[in-house]
């Protein structure tokens, strides 16, 4: 369809200076409409994957890949549990873990958590908590000296800070004169650590495992087996795995399966985005329409003359498919190239404006993080960069066949 007449002619009405400045002046919205769109598109499909990595690597910083359990109760045979776990090339550490929720208190304040018990000598190998304290250190927790690690948040809740004691109160209960009374016991903080994610920061403690196991009288037992592996996507698939190698007395369990909801809704959140900004784009497109429209009202005359000449319907075509394309083709490559420029430095730039303005887009509080993460994935740019491109083809097709059908004896009628 494209010859290089065509394509020459086409290009030569995209520069041209046209008696109708309006049609220049749509034609550049229309180019600005794609490249502003392109731009949004990256950068916010940058944003929420950076967000969405950022949510993930926290909280696989305090969840396991992968746990083993019993069936039902407690796991009392873990240490053989753990070591067929190891067995399995793809599983690079494991710890044992006790896990159950407590109130603690420091009167008058109260609050609830999930306390988990450790070994401070295995933790490393299956969560990053070590990486995070702010006070103290994990290898602090000693078996019977009862020393205990909040969260930062839990710890300013409660009003206390290394050295204070807090009683902790277990949903377990003991018989008594008086009568059937929660369990409950006096530890010391020993450390305070920060994930910088509000459901652990604020939600979760940490203790010696063999002083969680006295507190609620479970002996050798614990909860499970933590598991890191060597690629996390495969998770599901490593799970089936060890499944079928410690057979039918475990529970193997993966965070997947344990956090799947939240990041199907993230999945569903990122490709809702996606649609409602890429009809920015729609709409460039739409402008693309109305310009070449235009264009062909203002240019009868001049196909009149080139069908008199000669020219076919499908060269007619050709000409204003080119400058279509054209209008396209440069908001779509100044779109990606300042849509990624952008992408890779929306941090800074963030950061720069909450320092002008005196603003946070991000309250701690309120969101699990406080920063504006980005993570440019190329393949999201080729996508929206060619889905734009397309769009502006396709958007040409009307107004190109509607040039190919003027009559040019009724062009040139009046002229």
């Amino acid at each position: 369809m494209f010859k290089p007449w065509e394509f020459y002619l086409g290009l030569r009405y995209t520069k041209a200076r046209r008696r109708n400045h309006f049609i220049n002046f749509i034609s550049v919205v229309s180019m600005l409409g794609i490249m502003l769109g392109i731009i949004a598109l990256i950068v916010v499909l940058s944003v929420m994957n950076g967000f969405h990595k950022e949510i993930r690597e926290r909280i696989l910083g305090m969840t396991s890949h992968a746990t083993v359990s019993a069936v039902e109760g407690g796991l009392p045979n873990w240490r053989e549990a753990r070591k067929l776990a190891a067995q399995n090339p793809n599983v690079l550490g494991s710890a044992p873990f006790i896990q159950i929720q407590a109130m603690l208190v420091n009167s008058p304040n109260v609050s609830g958590a999930f306390l988990r018990g450790i070994d401070p000598t295995l933790e490393n190998q299956v969560s990053e908590v070590g990486y995070h304290m702010k006070i103290g250190q994990i290898t602090d927790l000693k078996s019977k000296k009862f020393g205990i690690i909040l969260g930062h948040d839990l710890a300013i809740m409660l009003g206390v800070t290394v050295g204070d004691k807090i009683t902790v109160v277990t949903p377990k209960v003991q018989v008594t004169p008086a009568g059937m009374l929660p369990r409950l016991k006096r530890f010391t903080v020993i450390g305070i650590f920060q994930i910088g994610m509000s459901d652990y920061d604020r939600g979760m403690a940490l203790l010696h495992i063999k002083d969680a196991a006295r507190l609620l009288r479970l002996g050798d037992a614990v909860t499970g087996v933590r598991l890191k592996l060597d690629d996390m996507w495969l998770a599901p698939k490593i799970s089936r795995d060890l499944a079928l190698a410690l057979g039918g007395y475990y529970r193997i369990g993966n965070w997947t399966e344990k956090h799947r909801n939240f990041f199907l809704a993230l999945n569903t959140e990122k490709r809702m985005m996606s649609i409602i900004l890429f009809l920015i784009v729609a709409v460039a497109a739409f402008n693309i329409v109305s310009a070449l429209v235009m264009v062909v009202t203002d240019k009868q005359s001049d196909i009149a003359i080139l069908r008199t000449l000669g020219a076919s319907p499908r060269s007619i075509m050709g000409i204003f498919i080119v400058q279509g394309t054209i209008i396209g083709l440069l908001g779509s490559l100044m779109g990606a190239i300042l849509g990624v420029i952008i992408a890779l430095n929306v941090e800074s730039v963030v950061a720069t404006i909450e320092y002008m303005f005196h603003i946070k887009f991000l309250d701690p509080n309120i969101y699990y993080i406080s920063q504006l993460p980005s993570d440019l994935h190329w393949d999201d740019v080729g996508f929206v960069s060619l889905g734009a491109f397309f769009m502006s083809i396709l958007a040409t097709i009307y107004p190109a066949w509607r040039a190919a059908t003027v009559q040019p004896a009724e062009a040139l009628r009046y002229e």
